[in-house]
């Protein structure tokens, strides 16, 4: 996973593009807090599928599941 600056990112947009194109996910930070991630469409159905984790279980907290399996995965850090 790569981390850029929205000022990097705004300025090298055509190389963060071609980093997303081949494979890689671009996380986008301000004021050193994430604000956003890019990832290759070839990972998006994967997200949204572990987004919805939880739904099927009964006797859980969904927005605790998926909270922390999306965290576990993607490596989120607060």
């Amino acid at each position: 996973m790569i981390s850029a600056t929205a000022t990097e990112m705004q300025n090298n947009f055509g190389k963060y593009l071609n980093m997303i194109i081949n494979g890689n996910e671009v996380v986008v930070t301000k004021n050193g807090k994430e604000v956003g991630r890019f990832i290759p469409k070839s990972s998006t159905v994967s997200y949204l599928t572990d987004s919805l984790t939880g739904i099927l279980k009964k006797n859980c907290d969904l927005a605790q599941e998926r909270d922390s399996s999306l965290r576990k995965k993607y490596e989120i850090t607060d």
